[in-house]
């Protein structure tokens, strides 16, 4: 994020105001110059000056408060934002907006910004489901608002369903794709592969990696911040799945393959970073394979498919491949090995041998291989690597 965003967040009379705290928290952390608006319901939940504490900024609870500023509140913060959130939104802020009331600072705010606008409701299952409420929120999605769903699960009411406020990190991950990129990758579709596979032996055991796939995590989560339709094929991982990102989860690497072969004619673009199994049993035991005394079993292994090899020779001239390679001897070589061998348009190689980088780490160091030439990238996090692997895709492939 080069230039700073200013994030106008509008809190409003919902039991859930409590979380916005933590949303305007994790916005100002990111370098988002955020304000806060709070109706006059939402102060009875939680106190403004949480919100100055958290924001540096001044939190406005009245349209006529003479100690704000000279200038007229709601047209100078609408003028100044780069996006309003109203999280939570409750069933009257909803309706004010949809119905053109601007009886408040945080209603006629809204009505002044020309900006993008995120609505996150929250509020009782049966309000949410409330078909007056639900027409209120099929009219503002016609008018261009952004809104995202709420969660199902316990509320605070004691019910069960529909109505909970997203998670704060969805709710930013949202915010962060909205306004946070350039979408350079607007209408580009993207299939990422990520994590390990597993090869099963036995019901009980199997071979595979140590792979937790945080590259190809960070690689989903950057290109949907620039504004791509990306499918994320992942074997198992521990990791939050990214919001926004079309999951197809996958157990070994003829699933993998399976999964890719079938999306590969829709993509523009394929970034393979799963650490595929090369091998696997020739033969899966359908009962435990049990010890025996002084013995040992026999595995015989057998080839699993190459999934970059036959995208790299099948794919069209409109695609882009980009593979990984993890080595631990000979990393620049046996990179642009792979590059020409399986008709990459690029290849990143990684070295298990530098501290920091690898497996399980939340930083990398990468060598960019291509037929032009190799780029050495600096020591960086992951996700600061993904946007650099995406710059660098943009910069070759006619998008």
């Amino acid at each position: 994020m080069k230039d700073t965003k200013n994030i106008l967040l509008i809190v409003t009379g919902s039991i859930a105001a409590y979380k916005a705290a933590d949303l305007a928290s994790m916005m100002k952390k990111a370098g988002f110059n955020v304000n806060v608006v709070m109706t006059q319901n939402a102060c009875n939940f939680i106190t403004p000056q949480t919100f100055e504490s958290l924001t540096g900024n001044r939190c406005v609870t009245d349209m006529f408060d003479r100690n704000y500023e000279f200038k007229i509140g709601h047209i100078s913060l609408a003028k100044l934002s780069d996006i309003v959130v109203v999280a939570p939104a409750s069933a009257n802020i909803i309706g004010k907006i949809a119905c053109g009331i601007a009886d408040d600072m945080a209603s006629t705010t809204i009505m002044a910004s020309k900006c993008p606008k995120l609505i996150v409701p929250a509020m009782n299952t049966a309000m949410y489901e409330n078909p007056i409420v639900q027409d209120n929120l099929k009219k503002l999605d016609s008018y261009g608002y952004e809104i995202m769903e709420p969660a199902e699960g316990l509320l605070a009411c004691g019910d069960t369903g529909k109505g909970k406020l997203p998670p704060v990190e969805d709710i930013f991950a949202k915010v962060n794709s909205m306004i946070g990129h350039e979408h350079d990758l607007s209408g580009k579709r993207i299939l990422i592969t990520a994590g390990p596979t597993m090869e099963a032996i036995d019901p009980v055991r199997y071979i595979t990696n140590h792979s937790t796939g945080k590259m190809g995590y960070s690689l989903a989560e950057a290109a949907v911040d620039r504004g791509a339709d990306v499918t994320l094929v992942s074997g198992r991982t521990s990791l939050k799945k990214p919001f926004g990102v079309r999951i197809i989860d996958v157990v070994s690497a003829s699933d993998m393959a399976e999964a890719v072969f079938s999306e590969a004619k829709d993509q523009d673009i394929f970034i393979f970073s799963a650490a595929v199994a090369d091998f696997k049993p020739e033969k899966v035991s359908d009962s435990k394979i049990k010890k025996k005394d002084g013995e040992a079993p026999e595995i015989l292994l057998t080839r699993t498919e190459d999934i970059l090899d036959r995208i790299g020779h099948d794919h069209r001239d409109d695609q882009y491949v980009c593979g990984f390679a993890m080595e631990t001897e000979d990393l620049l070589a046996n990179a642009a090995g792979k590059l020409e061998k399986k008709n990459a348009d690029m290849i990143c190689a990684n070295s298990l041998n530098d501290e920091g980088a690898g497996f399980g780490t939340d930083t990398n160091r990468i060598v960019l291989i291509k037929k032009t030439g190799n780029k050495e990238l600096p020591f960086l996090s992951k996700r600061e690597l993904a946007d650099i692997i995406l710059d660098e895709i943009i910069a070759a492939f006619p998008l």
